[in-house]
């Protein structure tokens, strides 16, 4: 292939990426996205400062250190989340373009903070334990979108079942 015809297939794929996080940015299912991981940032701020302060200060030196590791994990998490739903938001609103929106700065990280082992038989507060499942739901929700948003090339079109068939009869004939 030619210079020129690689550079025409990059931006092909380029313009159909940008295509794809314009047509997210502009979705109902972005706005949900948008308010259920605004909402449970400020949930968790909330809690945070006020209840799960007044708990964390309850619990024995064991369990005190999971609270703060796995509260630390907690906000690592959301701000991840938070960051990446505030640019799709600066693309709806025309104040980043969708092709820089697709630089990996942008991207949710591959793997998600790592857990304490040791959390699970901390007796933590249900407050705080609650916002972790909820925080790893929409993490999860989230990072799956962006890997469906962000593929390397467009998706290869299905072979038609029936075209398929046709080559391989007409294959075997040949032979």
């Amino acid at each position: 292939m030619s210079e020129f015809g690689a550079n025409a297939a990059v931006n092909d794929a380029d313009q159909w990426r940008a295509g794809v996080v314009r047509d997210f940015a502009s979705s109902a299912l972005f706005d949900r996205t948008f308010q259920q991981g605004m909402e449970l940032v400020e949930q968790t701020a909330a809690y945070l400062d006020g209840p799960g302060r007044q708990e964390s200060k309850q619990l024995n030196r064991k369990s005190a250190l999971s609270y703060a590791s796995e509260s630390m994990r907690l906000t690592t998490r959301l701000m991840q989340v938070a960051s990446w739903l505030l640019v799709q938001r600066a693309v709806r609103q025309g104040e980043m373009e969708a092709l820089a929106a697709c630089d990996m700065r942008y991207r949710l990280d591959r793997d998600p903070p790592a857990g304490d082992a040791d959390a699970a038989s901390a007796n933590l507060p249900h407050g705080l334990t609650a916002l972790l499942a909820r925080s790893e739901q929409l993490y999860e929700r989230v990072r799956h979108l962006d890997r469906r948003m962000y593929l390397d090339s467009p998706p290869a079109p299905e072979p038609h079942p029936v075209l398929s068939q046709q080559e391989r009869l007409e294959a075997a004939f040949k032979r």
